[in-house]
């Protein structure tokens, strides 16, 4: 029994000691879809003033946003900041070279970002929702930020304006393995000072840009989804009749 009990509390500690030793970060689920255009749109609008600064998405054009029910002068009045037409891909001026000089590595084309991102630890949109949600104040870093999910990460907290100043609290654990030891493990983070949105406002800004994200990685995903049910109908259909009409024909056979 007493064994038993050791077991379960190991079980128990380890999603934490993972953490401790480097282990992967628990990831929360994305709460949004693809499918509310509202929510697309206010995504759009943090990607282009947010991400689209370091960030390119060279296999996106600017018109491909009329699908979220924007018009062309929509786009150009609202979303493209340069003197990029509406047809134009999503480029950015920043220079290769001038990008790893600052911070470390080329910041990565985004278009397909969240299919890049997935794992056996959940879909890339869980992956993108858990990161920009995780960032905390860390002086050791060359641009001040750290993050929970990408540790020692060289992007700085590009919405920290929106959220905040936050830092992490560790505590100490005993280590399962060595009871005479102990480990440091993430309890919460801390806020230092507030952002501009409540902590319930920027979740839901930071859901809205990873819907866009997983959008824009496919996005004739909703149509395909859409026309996948009608042929499967069809498919049905089709098996039904061409079952009825096998047993018509062998009956007369018979």
């Amino acid at each position: 029994m007493k064994f038993l009990q050791k077991f379960i509390a190991i079980l128990a500690l380890l999603p934490a000691l993972a953490l401790a030793e480097g282990g992967e970060f628990p990831l929360d689920a994305q709460p949004k879809g693809t499918t509310d255009l509202s929510s697309l749109q206010n995504g759009a609008k943090l990607f282009v003033n947010y991400c689209l600064n370091c960030h390119s998405a060279s296999s996106m054009r600017y018109n491909r946003l009329r699908d979220l029910g924007l018009s062309a002068d929509q786009i150009q009045s609202n979303l493209i900041f340069t003197g990029a037409k509406v047809g134009a891909l999503m480029t950015i001026s920043m220079q290769s070279q001038d990008a790893k000089a600052w911070f470390g590595a080329v910041p990565p084309d985004l278009s397909v970002i969240a299919r890049a991102k997935a794992s056996h630890a959940g879909s890339g949109g869980d992956y993108l929702y858990t990161y920009l949600r995780s960032f905390y104040q860390d002086p050791s870093r060359p641009t001040g930020w750290n993050n929970m999910v990408f540790p020692n990460v060289g992007m700085p907290h590009a919405l920290w304006e929106l959220q905040g100043i936050r830092t992490r609290k560790m505590i100490d654990e005993k280590d399962p393995h060595d009871e005479s030891k102990v480990v440091q493990v993430f309890d919460k983070f801390e806020q230092v000072t507030p952002g501009k949105l409540s902590p319930l406002e920027y979740d839901n800004a930071v859901a809205d840009l990873v819907s866009y994200l997983v959008w824009m990685a496919e996005p004739a995903q909703n149509t395909r989804r859409q026309l996948g049910v009608w042929v499967l109908l069809f498919l049905g259909l089709f098996s039904v009749l061409a079952w009825r009409l096998n047993a018509s024909y062998w009956k007369e056979i018979k």
